[in-house]
């Protein structure tokens, strides 16, 4: 059974979609996404439910919703999810309802809503999409991120993908990104290269 690792709801367990309809990231990745995460926003020194405190969280191919509630149970202010499935996204809907938590919920499309401009950039943005889903596809909706500003200047772009599949296609406008393999998963990361845009903005 999945259940949130850290933050306010640690040990709360999480349903699952029924019946493999997706490959929720499994608690040791999740746990080591995290920690990761907060090492890089420099707050290792807070309490557990303020971990991400003022960061701003967007789950695409969110699933049951795991990764987004918990950025939620450690603090973060702005939560959203998308999933196209409506059967996975009633469960997300579940999750976070029985918690508590007030996190946008967005059935949909990935592509199709990443493809609008964004209603204001997110410092982290998490993407678990299945394992089968093109390479082409995947780095369609990267670049859609980076150019409708999804992710902020300042922001953190962040993939699962398996480990037999190549590094994803990154988009112009990344400035560094590195990876860390655990098992059959491999979590890529990038940041973005600062642009006169965002000197404008």
């Amino acid at each position: 059974m999945t259940r949130v690792i850290g933050g306010r709801f640690r040990g709360q367990p999480l349903t699952a979609p029924a019946g493999g309809q997706t490959r929720p990231t499994s608690d040791r990745v999740r746990e080591s996404f995290f920690s990761a995460l907060v090492s890089w926003l420099g707050s290792a020194d807070r309490p557990g439910d303020e971990a991400l405190a003022g960061a701003s969280f967007l789950d695409l191919y969110a699933g049951s919703g795991a990764c987004g509630i918990e950025a939620a149970s450690r603090g973060a202010d702005r939560v959203q999810l998308v999933e196209q499935d409506p059967r996975v996204m009633a469960v997300a809907r579940r999750n976070t309802a029985r918690l508590g938590l007030q996190l946008t919920l967005t059935q949909a499309r990935v592509a199709a809503v990443v493809g609008r401009p964004a209603p204001g950039p997110y410092q982290v943005v998490w993407l678990d999409p299945p394992y089968g889903l093109a390479e082409a596809a995947l780095g369609e909706v990267l670049d859609l991120v980076v150019r409708q500003r999804w992710l902020a200047p300042d922001g953190l772009l962040v993939v699962e993908r398996s480990s037999r599949s190549p590094a994803p296609q990154l988009p112009p406008g990344i400035a560094r990104h590195w990876s860390r393999r655990y098992g059959e998963s491999t979590i890529h990361y990038a940041t973005r290269a600062p642009s006169q845009e965002d000197s404008e903005s």
